[in-house]
């Protein structure tokens, strides 16, 4: 069971400190992890600070300060210290683990419009200088319903297409990661769900740790093995706090 294995992230006493003409935000993490086979939700409305944290377990964001912040590429090789990548800015490195172990989805697919669906999907292998079998392409492509796709360009693809092939993408090349921020926001209920549930069932199969950000509890409270949320309260006329916690217990 994906509860069992070590965490794919693991971070602890988090902050990140925003300011923006006067006002101050201030996002406080005690404790977060994924692991692998698991998908997480990161809940709640906007301001609170979910993008934010999206952003720097992305690598994308230097937190202000942490206490611990680890990334496990592989058991064997152990756990890579990231809190340390950042206190000596070492960009290359934290390029490097963004490039080889992470997938993205974003809100609205992020698909090359100048590339067909088979090509956008390859994209990240190339990028890494590596390719991915047709046969596996292929076959993703059948789980997720867009097999009929592949030699297609983006523009002839409804948004729920888009939005699987953005899926297949991120899954493709084998991260050990997958990041999806608000990944259902364009599309109706029904397919929301289909997508969600997808998402769920790849992470499990595929043994990827997934996190997905969202404002929508009902969509993925059923799905999600974790979900976190946030507490936000006015500190002062200037200064915001938002403190990550699990919700109902989860996330231990």
């Amino acid at each position: 069971m994906a509860e069992a294995t070590a965490p794919m992230v693991s971070l602890e006493g988090l902050v990140k400190t925003r300011s923006q003409n006067e006002s101050v935000f201030e996002l406080h993490v005690p404790h977060f992890a994924v692991r692998p086979g698991q998908m997480v939700a990161v809940i709640g409305e906007s301001g609170c600070g979910k993008s934010t944290l999206l952003d720097m377990v992305a690598l994308v964001m230097a937190p202000t300060r942490v206490g611990r912040f680890e990334i496990t590429s592989s058991q064997s090789e152990g756990p890579c210290d990231v809190a340390a990548l950042w206190a000596r800015d070492d960009e290359d490195a934290l390029s490097a683990l963004r490039r080889d172990l992470f997938g993205y989805v974003l809100q609205t697919g992020g698909l090359l419009p100048f590339l067909s669906v088979r090509q956008n999907i390859c994209l990240p292998a190339r990028i890494k200088g590596g390719d991915i079998p047709a046969s596996r392409v292929e076959a993703l492509a059948a789980r997720l319903g867009v097999a009929g796709c592949l030699d297609r360009m983006p523009v002839a693809l409804s948004i729920g297409q888009r939005q699987r092939v953005a899926i297949l993408r991120a899954l493709a090349h084998q991260p050990r990661l997958v990041l999806a921020d608000e990944p259902t926001a364009a599309v109706d209920k029904a397919r929301a769900r289909a997508i969600m549930d997808d998402m769920h069932r790849l992470a499990r199969d595929e043994a990827v740790a997934v996190v997905v950000v969202t404002h929508d509890v009902d969509l993925v409270m059923d799905r999600a093995d974790v979900a976190y949320t946030f507490d936000t309260h006015q500190v002062s006329e200037q200064v915001t706090s938002s403190l990550c916690r699990p919700v109902n217990g989860s996330g231990s």
